[in-house]
């Protein structure tokens, strides 16, 4: 099996923008432009690409789907902590 080089570019492409948006909603303790539905469907997504590498194509590139959704994850964790911070500004 040869190395899938154009799913591992479009998986890290997909991937370069997380750490930023990480970083934003760390720093800015809103929730202001962020779609809690938006970041549900994409852990989905990378949570489904992980159960197919796992079952039916297994190869390195595993490793950038679980770190793609290791990041959405940490950005749906401060999605909620905004959340209430938000709340607690009103």
């Amino acid at each position: 099996m040869q190395f899938p080089i154009f799913e591992a570019v479009m998986i890290l492409c997909f991937g370069a923008a997380w750490p930023f948006s990480i970083i934003r909603s760390y720093k800015s303790r809103t929730n202001k432009g962020k779609s809690l539905f938006f970041l549900c469907i994409v852990d989905i997504g990378y949570a489904a690409g992980v159960i197919h590498k796992i079952f039916w194509a297994y190869d390195q590139v595993i490793w950038l789907y679980v770190l793609n959704l290791i990041m959405v994850t940490i950005d749906l964790f401060l999605y909620l902590r905004n959340h209430k911070l938000d709340k607690l500004h009103e």
